[in-house]
């Protein structure tokens, strides 16, 4: 699994550039993911507003998520839209927190600081929803 968050880093002429920083963490072994299929495996993209506990909640609400349900089969990449307006504009997010799920398709969204899981494993179709 890798985990990519943006930062600012680096100033000049007093102006902070983000710079992107990529971290990974593997919760199985590289000959257990290595073997997977990459239809199985999830890109999602975190949409703050700066580090707001609403922001921090659903950083660590879909981060605890993943790990339980995704472990080693996904990539999140989060981004503070305060930071990073330009990949909010064009992935047309209006509202943050937002979750993008990118890969597999269909393309799923979802609003809000990720704590109602069942929801969240729906979307994500990890789980059947209620008939």
């Amino acid at each position: 699994m890798s985990v990519r968050s943006h930062e600012q880093t680096g100033e000049e002429n007093g102006v902070k550039e983000p710079r992107e920083r990529r971290i990974r963490k593997d919760g199985a072994t590289g000959a257990a993911t290595a073997g997977r299929e990459d239809a199985e495996r999830y890109v999602l993209r975190l949409y703050v507003a700066g580090m707001t506990p609403r922001s921090l909640r659903a950083v660590t609400n879909i981060r605890k998520i993943c790990d339980e349900h995704l472990r080693g089969r996904y990539s999140l990449d989060v981004i503070d839209v305060y930071k990073r307006p330009a990949l909010a504009e064009g992935e047309q997010i209006i509202a943050a927190p937002t979750l993008l799920k990118k890969l597999p398709l269909p393309l799923r969204r979802f609003i809000g600081d990720m704590s109602d899981v069942g929801k969240i494993l729906v979307g994500l179709d990890l789980q059947k929803g209620e008939q």
